[in-house]
């Protein structure tokens, strides 16, 4: 199955958005289940959304790809590490806002660029890397607390939004390798099998895990389950979106595209609309545009 050269763009786009909406909803749950408790949500809750795309693409191609043991190690090492990363973004949220926590999570695209490099070998070229370093930039300029505003620098916080954001760069390159070692000529396929075998691997592993040692975290989801509902198909739906740019581009310019999340997490937070816009926030978009442009055009 071939798809046009742009359709990449459009899956990041989409699955961007799709991932700003999905963390606001995690974010609301926390209070309610705890941190552990909204990290499992997306998986627990987006299993069935994620075996009723893997039934309906079976059913209109009439087949599935075979995965190979390289395939499901990729899968599990971005199962496992998207597990981590979504937890520690989580915690970082419960002590800054949601901006600004993401800002520091997309730091990733520069982490992405590296791990490509070391684990699949995969190069990038000297405008894609100019263009992770300038967008990367505007979020951070963005974002970055400054001394008239209520958001006040904090060690931990960074450090967990970081590391989050080194977590999901693995989780990325696990579920590219995934796909790839597929070898499958249905990038759709293959994509949607990765995704369905990835939830499936961390429901398991999150759920073993609460049962035996945080049984009431778990009565907990499940007597939230109308909410979790909500998160559960934001996240299936934007994996779904991820792994489809993903099978069809390098995940450093998918994750670098993908900054386009900033924005739409500054709207659901309105910040926008409770302030107009300073000179740092307007050079702050200009680069991240300017990034996402030259990403494209390369």
């Amino acid at each position: 199955m071939t798809a046009p050269a742009w359709l990449w763009i459009v899956f990041t786009i989409v699955g961007a958005t799709g991932q700003a909406f999905r963390n606001a909803a995690q974010r609301s749950l926390i209070d309610t289940v705890g941190t552990v408790g909204a990290t499992h949500v997306r998986f627990l809750f987006g299993l069935p959304f994620g075996l009723f795309a893997l039934a309906m693409v079976y059913f209109i191609a009439g087949s599935l790809p075979m995965p190979t043991p390289v395939s499901l190690a990729w899968t599990l090492m971005g199962a496992v590490t998207q597990i981590l990363a979504t937890g520690l973004m989580l915690a970082a949220m419960r002590e800054r806002s949601f901006v600004v926590t993401i800002a520091y999570i997309k730091t990733e695209p520069i982490q992405v660029a590296l791990f490509a490099l070391v684990f699949l070998g995969e190069r990038i070229s000297w405008p894609v890397a100019a263009a992770i370093l300038i967008a990367t930039g505007g979020v951070l300029l963005i974002s970055w607390p400054n001394r008239a505003g209520r958001e006040v620098f904090s060690w931990r916080p960074a450090i967990l939004g970081l590391v989050s954001g080194a977590f999901f760069a693995l989780s990325a390159i696990g579920f590219r390798g995934g796909i790839v070692a597929m070898a499958s000529p249905d990038y759709v396929a293959a994509a949607t099998l990765t995704l369905a075998i990835s939830l499936a691997l961390q429901t398991a592993i999150l759920t073993a895990w609460l049962i035996v040692r945080r049984p009431e975290v778990m009565r907990a989801i499940l007597g939230a389950w109308r909410q979790s509902l909500a998160a559960g198909f934001l996240g299936a739906f934007a994996s779904e979106m991820w792994f489809l740019a993903f099978a069809l581009q390098s995940p450093a310019r998918v994750r670098i595209l993908g900054l386009v999340e900033v924005v739409v997490a500054g709207l659901l937070s309105r910040r926008m609309f409770a302030q107009t816009p300073g000179a740092r926030d307007i050079v702050g978009i200009a680069l991240i545009v300017a990034g996402i442009a030259l990403v494209v055009s390369a």
